[in-house]
Protein backbone atom coordinates (compact mmCIF):
# COMPACT_ATOMS: atom_id res chain seq x y z
CA UNK A 1 0.00 0.00 0.00
CA UNK A 2 1.61 3.13 -1.02
CA UNK A 3 0.76 6.25 1.76
CA UNK A 4 2.85 9.10 1.37
CA UNK A 5 2.86 11.19 5.10
CA UNK A 6 5.44 13.68 4.08
CA UNK A 7 5.26 15.19 0.87
CA UNK A 8 5.64 19.17 0.15
CA UNK A 9 3.73 20.62 -2.04
CA UNK A 10 6.02 23.32 -3.23
CA UNK A 11 8.19 20.45 -4.08
CA UNK A 12 5.82 18.78 -6.23
CA UNK A 13 5.42 21.68 -8.74
CA UNK A 14 5.59 20.25 -12.36
CA UNK A 15 8.48 22.42 -14.07
CA UNK A 16 5.90 22.27 -17.61
CA UNK A 17 3.41 23.93 -15.08
CA UNK A 18 6.51 26.41 -13.96
CA UNK A 19 7.33 27.26 -16.85
CA UNK A 20 3.30 27.92 -18.33
CA UNK A 21 2.58 30.00 -15.00
CA UNK A 22 5.83 32.02 -15.27
CA UNK A 23 4.94 33.35 -18.94
CA UNK A 24 1.65 34.14 -18.26
CA UNK A 25 2.87 35.98 -14.98
CA UNK A 26 5.99 37.86 -15.98
CA UNK A 27 7.91 35.50 -13.75
CA UNK A 28 11.41 35.86 -15.52
CA UNK A 29 13.13 32.43 -16.98
CA UNK A 30 15.50 30.89 -14.64
CA UNK A 31 19.15 30.32 -16.70
CA UNK A 32 18.83 26.78 -17.75
CA UNK A 33 14.87 26.66 -17.55
CA UNK A 34 12.92 25.85 -14.74
CA UNK A 35 13.77 22.05 -14.47
CA UNK A 36 17.00 23.24 -13.72
CA UNK A 37 15.93 25.74 -11.22
CA UNK A 38 14.29 23.46 -9.21
CA UNK A 39 15.70 20.36 -9.13
CA UNK A 40 18.97 19.32 -7.70
CA UNK A 41 21.91 17.72 -9.02
CA UNK A 42 22.90 16.15 -5.65
CA UNK A 43 23.83 16.34 -2.03
CA UNK A 44 24.47 19.55 -0.59
CA UNK A 45 22.70 20.87 2.57
CA UNK A 46 19.19 21.82 4.31
CA UNK A 47 19.72 25.89 3.03
CA UNK A 48 20.92 25.07 -0.57
CA UNK A 49 17.66 22.49 -0.63
CA UNK A 50 15.31 24.43 0.43
CA UNK A 51 16.26 27.52 -1.85
CA UNK A 52 15.25 25.18 -5.14
CA UNK A 53 12.37 24.28 -3.34
CA UNK A 54 11.72 27.89 -2.88
CA UNK A 55 11.99 28.88 -6.51
CA UNK A 56 8.51 27.49 -7.00
CA UNK A 57 7.51 30.22 -4.57
CA UNK A 58 6.38 32.67 -7.18
CA UNK A 59 3.30 30.63 -8.41
CA UNK A 60 1.62 30.55 -5.11
CA UNK A 61 0.99 34.11 -4.99
CA UNK A 62 -2.03 33.41 -7.71
CA UNK A 63 -5.38 31.53 -5.47
CA UNK A 64 -5.84 29.77 -9.03
CA UNK A 65 -2.17 28.63 -9.97
CA UNK A 66 -1.95 27.60 -6.57
CA UNK A 67 -5.68 25.42 -7.04
CA UNK A 68 -3.80 24.31 -10.18
CA UNK A 69 -0.83 23.35 -8.46
CA UNK A 70 -2.27 21.11 -6.01
CA UNK A 71 -4.42 19.54 -8.30
CA UNK A 72 -1.98 18.49 -10.27
CA UNK A 73 0.02 17.54 -7.52
CA UNK A 74 -2.86 15.06 -6.15
CA UNK A 75 -3.45 13.68 -10.12
CA UNK A 76 0.65 13.09 -10.07
CA UNK A 77 -0.08 11.00 -6.85
CA UNK A 78 -2.93 9.09 -7.78
CA UNK A 79 -1.42 8.41 -11.70
CA UNK A 80 1.61 6.80 -9.62
CA UNK A 81 -0.30 4.32 -7.67
CA UNK A 82 -0.62 6.21 -4.48
CA UNK A 83 -3.63 5.26 -2.18
CA UNK A 84 -3.59 8.16 0.13
CA UNK A 85 -1.37 11.46 0.01
CA UNK A 86 -1.15 14.21 2.30
CA UNK A 87 0.10 17.64 0.81
CA UNK A 88 1.98 19.74 3.44
CA UNK A 89 2.85 23.59 2.69
CA UNK A 90 3.40 27.14 4.43
CA UNK A 91 0.61 29.52 3.38
CA UNK A 92 2.68 32.49 4.97
CA UNK A 93 5.04 32.57 2.52
CA UNK A 94 2.45 33.27 -0.31
CA UNK A 95 0.36 35.47 1.27
CA UNK A 96 0.99 39.18 2.38
CA UNK A 97 -1.41 39.45 5.32
CA UNK A 98 -3.60 37.16 7.20
CA UNK A 99 -6.54 37.28 4.92
CA UNK A 100 -4.30 36.34 2.08
CA UNK A 101 -3.00 33.14 4.24
CA UNK A 102 -6.87 32.06 4.23
CA UNK A 103 -7.05 32.15 0.54
CA UNK A 104 -4.05 30.36 0.14
CA UNK A 105 -5.40 27.47 1.97
CA UNK A 106 -8.75 28.03 0.51
CA UNK A 107 -7.37 26.99 -2.87
CA UNK A 108 -5.09 24.86 -2.29
CA UNK A 109 -8.04 22.26 -0.28
CA UNK A 110 -10.14 23.15 -2.87
CA UNK A 111 -7.67 21.74 -5.89
CA UNK A 112 -6.83 18.80 -3.93
CA UNK A 113 -10.50 17.99 -3.29
CA UNK A 114 -10.61 18.66 -7.01
CA UNK A 115 -8.44 15.58 -8.12
CA UNK A 116 -9.55 13.46 -4.93
CA UNK A 117 -13.12 13.84 -6.61
CA UNK A 118 -11.62 12.84 -9.83
CA UNK A 119 -9.36 10.40 -9.51
CA UNK A 120 -10.74 8.61 -6.12
CA UNK A 121 -7.31 8.63 -4.38
CA UNK A 122 -8.06 10.45 -0.80
CA UNK A 123 -5.95 13.25 -0.20
CA UNK A 124 -5.87 15.95 3.05
CA UNK A 125 -3.67 19.05 3.53
CA UNK A 126 -1.08 20.01 6.28
CA UNK A 127 -0.72 23.27 6.97
CA UNK A 128 2.99 24.14 7.91
CA UNK A 129 4.30 27.30 10.31
CA UNK A 130 7.78 28.05 8.98
CA UNK A 131 10.67 28.39 11.31
CA UNK A 132 11.94 32.05 10.09
CA UNK A 133 8.58 33.16 10.67
CA UNK A 134 7.61 35.55 14.15
CA UNK A 135 5.22 34.38 16.29
CA UNK A 136 2.70 36.51 15.23
CA UNK A 137 2.82 35.04 11.65
CA UNK A 138 2.87 31.44 12.91
CA UNK A 139 -0.18 32.52 15.32
CA UNK A 140 -2.06 33.63 12.12
CA UNK A 141 -0.98 30.26 10.38
CA UNK A 142 -2.21 28.21 13.08
CA UNK A 143 -5.69 30.43 13.12
CA UNK A 144 -6.36 30.13 9.52
CA UNK A 145 -5.69 26.16 9.46
CA UNK A 146 -8.20 26.08 12.57
CA UNK A 147 -10.47 27.74 10.52
CA UNK A 148 -10.13 25.14 7.73
CA UNK A 149 -10.28 22.01 9.80
CA UNK A 150 -12.57 19.21 8.59
CA UNK A 151 -12.87 21.36 4.81
CA UNK A 152 -9.61 19.96 3.49
CA UNK A 153 -7.03 20.31 6.32
CA UNK A 154 -6.10 17.79 8.42
CA UNK A 155 -2.36 18.54 10.18
CA UNK A 156 -0.24 21.30 11.35
CA UNK A 157 3.25 21.11 11.02
CA UNK A 158 6.41 23.23 11.83
CA UNK A 159 9.01 23.12 8.70
CA UNK A 160 11.38 24.94 7.42
CA UNK A 161 15.51 25.43 8.06
CA UNK A 162 16.14 24.10 11.61
CA UNK A 163 20.09 24.62 10.83
CA UNK A 164 19.60 28.37 10.99
CA UNK A 165 16.04 28.13 13.18
CA UNK A 166 15.98 25.49 15.84
CA UNK A 167 14.36 27.25 18.59
CA UNK A 168 11.00 25.11 18.74
CA UNK A 169 9.42 27.34 22.15
CA UNK A 170 8.32 30.61 19.70
CA UNK A 171 5.82 28.01 18.25
CA UNK A 172 3.73 26.68 21.14
CA UNK A 173 0.94 28.70 21.13
CA UNK A 174 0.51 28.17 17.62
CA UNK A 175 0.64 24.49 18.16
CA UNK A 176 -2.15 25.11 20.67
CA UNK A 177 -4.35 26.44 18.27
CA UNK A 178 -3.87 23.70 15.91
CA UNK A 179 -4.75 20.88 19.08
CA UNK A 180 -7.25 22.91 19.96
CA UNK A 181 -9.35 22.47 16.58
CA UNK A 182 -8.47 19.03 16.33
CA UNK A 183 -5.89 18.92 14.17
CA UNK A 184 -2.96 16.48 13.40
CA UNK A 185 0.61 17.58 14.67
CA UNK A 186 3.71 16.66 12.78
CA UNK A 187 6.54 18.09 13.10
CA UNK A 188 10.44 18.77 11.56
CA UNK A 189 12.67 17.85 14.12
CA UNK A 190 16.32 16.25 14.39
CA UNK A 191 16.89 16.92 10.76
CA UNK A 192 19.33 19.23 11.49
CA UNK A 193 19.52 19.40 14.98
CA UNK A 194 20.33 16.72 17.78
CA UNK A 195 18.11 14.20 18.28
CA UNK A 196 16.99 15.76 21.64
CA UNK A 197 14.94 18.50 19.23
CA UNK A 198 12.41 15.74 18.53
CA UNK A 199 11.67 14.95 21.87
CA UNK A 200 10.96 18.36 22.61
CA UNK A 201 8.66 18.75 19.31
CA UNK A 202 6.38 16.16 21.00
CA UNK A 203 6.54 17.31 24.88
CA UNK A 204 6.10 21.00 24.02
CA UNK A 205 4.05 21.32 20.95
CA UNK A 206 2.16 17.65 21.11
CA UNK A 207 3.37 16.42 17.87
CA UNK A 208 2.65 12.51 17.38
CA UNK A 209 5.31 12.23 14.66
CA UNK A 210 8.23 13.53 13.63
CA UNK A 211 9.88 14.67 10.26
CA UNK A 212 12.51 13.20 8.90
CA UNK A 213 14.05 12.69 12.93
CA UNK A 214 17.76 11.41 11.24
CA UNK A 215 19.36 12.29 14.32
CA UNK A 216 17.68 10.41 16.88
CA UNK A 217 19.70 7.73 16.21
CA UNK A 218 22.70 9.44 17.56
CA UNK A 219 21.31 9.73 20.93
CA UNK A 220 20.63 6.35 22.37
CA UNK A 221 18.35 7.95 25.16
CA UNK A 222 15.92 9.36 22.62
CA UNK A 223 16.08 6.78 20.23
CA UNK A 224 14.62 4.59 23.58
CA UNK A 225 12.33 7.19 24.49
CA UNK A 226 10.97 7.18 20.64
CA UNK A 227 10.34 3.88 20.93
CA UNK A 228 8.79 3.66 24.21
CA UNK A 229 6.69 6.76 23.47
CA UNK A 230 5.41 5.57 19.87
CA UNK A 231 6.17 8.52 18.37
CA UNK A 232 5.92 8.01 14.19
CA UNK A 233 8.87 9.00 12.21
CA UNK A 234 8.70 10.21 8.83
CA UNK A 235 11.36 8.70 7.07
CA UNK A 236 12.73 10.05 3.66
CA UNK A 237 15.90 8.76 3.09
CA UNK A 238 16.56 10.18 -0.52
CA UNK A 239 15.96 13.53 0.16
CA UNK A 240 17.69 13.17 3.79
CA UNK A 241 21.47 12.04 1.46
CA UNK A 242 19.97 15.21 -0.63
CA UNK A 243 20.22 17.56 2.38
CA UNK A 244 23.05 16.48 4.10
CA UNK A 245 21.61 14.66 7.00
CA UNK A 246 23.04 11.74 5.90
CA UNK A 247 26.40 10.90 3.87
CA UNK A 248 24.87 8.21 1.70
CA UNK A 249 21.61 6.78 1.03
CA UNK A 250 22.74 3.16 2.48
CA UNK A 251 23.69 5.30 6.06
CA UNK A 252 20.22 6.26 6.03
CA UNK A 253 18.65 5.03 9.92
CA UNK A 254 15.77 3.41 8.82
CA UNK A 255 17.21 0.16 9.74
CA UNK A 256 18.30 1.55 13.39
CA UNK A 257 14.60 2.93 13.79
CA UNK A 258 13.08 -0.49 12.82
CA UNK A 259 15.75 -2.51 15.23
CA UNK A 260 14.96 -0.28 18.25
CA UNK A 261 11.34 -0.40 17.37
CA UNK A 262 10.30 3.09 16.47
CA UNK A 263 7.35 3.25 14.39
CA UNK A 264 7.99 4.19 10.60
CA UNK A 265 6.11 6.03 7.94
CA UNK A 266 7.32 7.13 4.46
CA UNK A 267 7.49 10.10 2.51
CA UNK A 268 8.98 11.24 -0.85
CA UNK A 269 9.18 15.17 1.12
CA UNK A 270 10.13 16.67 -2.35
CA UNK A 271 9.59 15.09 -5.29
CA UNK A 272 10.46 17.67 -7.88
CA UNK A 273 13.64 18.47 -6.38
CA UNK A 274 15.31 14.61 -5.83
CA UNK A 275 13.56 13.42 -8.96
CA UNK A 276 12.14 10.50 -6.59
CA UNK A 277 8.86 9.65 -5.67
CA UNK A 278 7.39 7.47 -2.77
CA UNK A 279 7.51 3.94 -4.76
CA UNK A 280 11.04 5.24 -5.12
CA UNK A 281 11.73 5.26 -1.70
CA UNK A 282 9.72 2.19 -0.80
CA UNK A 283 12.45 0.54 -3.13
CA UNK A 284 15.21 2.00 -1.08
CA UNK A 285 13.86 0.87 2.07
CA UNK A 286 14.32 -2.72 0.21
CA UNK A 287 17.17 -2.49 -2.28
CA UNK A 288 19.76 -0.45 -0.41
CA UNK A 289 18.22 -0.23 3.49
CA UNK A 290 17.60 -4.30 3.67
CA UNK A 291 13.49 -3.77 4.56
CA UNK A 292 11.89 -7.31 3.93
CA UNK A 293 7.85 -7.85 3.28
CA UNK A 294 7.11 -8.00 7.04
CA UNK A 295 9.17 -4.78 7.37
CA UNK A 296 7.20 -2.84 4.71
CA UNK A 297 3.69 -4.46 5.97
CA UNK A 298 4.53 -2.79 9.41
CA UNK A 299 4.91 0.03 7.83
CA UNK A 300 1.72 0.08 5.79
CA UNK A 301 0.13 -0.18 9.56
CA UNK A 302 1.80 2.41 10.83
CA UNK A 303 1.15 4.83 8.35
CA UNK A 304 -3.00 3.55 8.37
CA UNK A 305 -2.63 4.56 11.90
CA UNK A 306 -1.17 7.50 12.26
CA UNK A 307 -2.29 9.72 8.92
CA UNK A 308 -4.36 12.09 9.64
CA UNK A 309 -7.83 11.00 8.30
CA UNK A 310 -11.38 10.84 9.01
CA UNK A 311 -12.36 7.54 10.53
CA UNK A 312 -14.27 6.26 7.44
CA UNK A 313 -11.95 7.07 5.27
CA UNK A 314 -8.99 4.86 7.88
CA UNK A 315 -12.10 2.19 7.78
CA UNK A 316 -12.11 2.19 4.12
CA UNK A 317 -8.37 2.31 3.45
CA UNK A 318 -7.80 -0.39 5.97
CA UNK A 319 -10.23 -3.14 4.66
CA UNK A 320 -8.41 -2.37 1.14
CA UNK A 321 -4.91 -3.22 2.89
CA UNK A 322 -6.41 -6.08 4.23
CA UNK A 323 -7.69 -7.85 1.03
Amino acid sequence: MLIDLHSHLEGRVRPSTAAELAAAGGVPEPAGGWEQAIRLTGPADLTVYLAKVASTYPFFRSAESARRIAREAVEDAAAAGLDYLELRFGPATHADDPRGIDAVIAAVAEGMREASRATGMPSGAVVAALRHHDRDTNLAVARAAARFAGSGVVGFDLAGDELLFPELAPHRDAFGIARAAGLGITCHAAEAAPGAAAREAAELLGATRIGHGAHIVDDPDVLAWAADSGIVVEVCPTSNWYTGAIAAVAEHPAPVFRDAGVRLALGDDNPMQTGTDLRDERAVLVGVLGFTPADLAALDRVSLDSAFLEPGTRRDLQSRHQR
